[in-house]
């Protein structure tokens, strides 16, 4: 038997996403045969960049979405594996998915996050008995890290900076490649099955006190600091 017909076949639900991208492109790299969920109206623009992406590396495009049930279940009876790679606020659109999973049989589930949405459909993932691996990644740096978490700004701050709580609760900043990379090296590791996986790498840990040290030094300036309480972020949230 070849060494790819041995290989885990994969499929990526969100793979135009950057996230995604890195998960089909890593997969490929392993000698997975990879499989892309995409939306009609990606597919309907072959030359777009993310389309692009996917052919040039060698995937194979299904056309389906969350809301295509049949289209679903047809992608996931291609597979062994599938990788759910959808944005936090799509968490709750993936119930047609585990549906399609637990009606398919046989397909192992791969979720990134940790949000509450996200707990709730862990608990439903359990409850149909579909065997999971849970990857929590933490902060994708390119998002919080080059604003120093000031959240609205997209570069650091020169003058004054928010700073939440007291400042020395820490914070994992990953990349979404790397994720990806330890993503895909789970999947026929069989101390992953039905565990929840951390992806915590010491160098990439830091609290906002310390970038904001690291800041301060590299420009030689201190900033305003004004501290946020943990009530005030929660009313904030709330009122926004």
């Amino acid at each position: 038997m070849c060494e790819e017909a041995m290989r885990s076949r994969v499929l990526v639900v969100g793979a135009t996403g950057r996230l995604g991208g890195s998960l089909v492109s890593t997969s490929l790299a392993a000698g997975h045969p990879t499989f892309a969920l995409v939306r009609p109206h990606h597919l309907a623009v072959p030359e777009s960049a993310p389309i692009r992406s996917l052919t040039d590396a060698g995937a194979t495009l299904i056309k389906g979405s969350l809301e295509n049930y049949p289209s679903l279940l047809e992608a996931v009876r291609q597979v062994d594996v599938v990788i759910c790679a959808v944005p936090t606020k799509q968490a709750l659109e993936q119930k047609p998915l585990i549906r399609a999973i637990k009606e398919a049989g046989c397909v192992k589930g791969m979720d990134h996050g940790f949000h509450e949405k996200k707990i709730e459909i862990r608990r439903l993932i359990e409850s149909e008995g579909i065997s999971h691996t849970y990857i929590c990644c933490n902060f994708f740096m390119r998002y919080l890290l080059p604003s120093l978490v000031q959240p609205g700004i997209d570069a650091p701050p020169s003058d004054e900076i928010k700073i939440f709580g007291d400042g020395n609760t820490r914070g994992v900043f990953v990349k979404e490649t790397d994720v990806a990379k330890f993503a895909i090296c789970t999947l026929e590791d069989p101390r992953t099955l039905n565990k929840t996986l951390y992806l915590r790498p010491s160098g990439n840990c830091y609290s906002m006190n310390e970038l904001v040290d690291l800041w301060e030094r590299k420009i030689n300036k201190f900033l305003n600091k004004i501290y946020i309480t943990e009530e005030q972020l929660l009313e904030n949230i709330r009122v926004s």
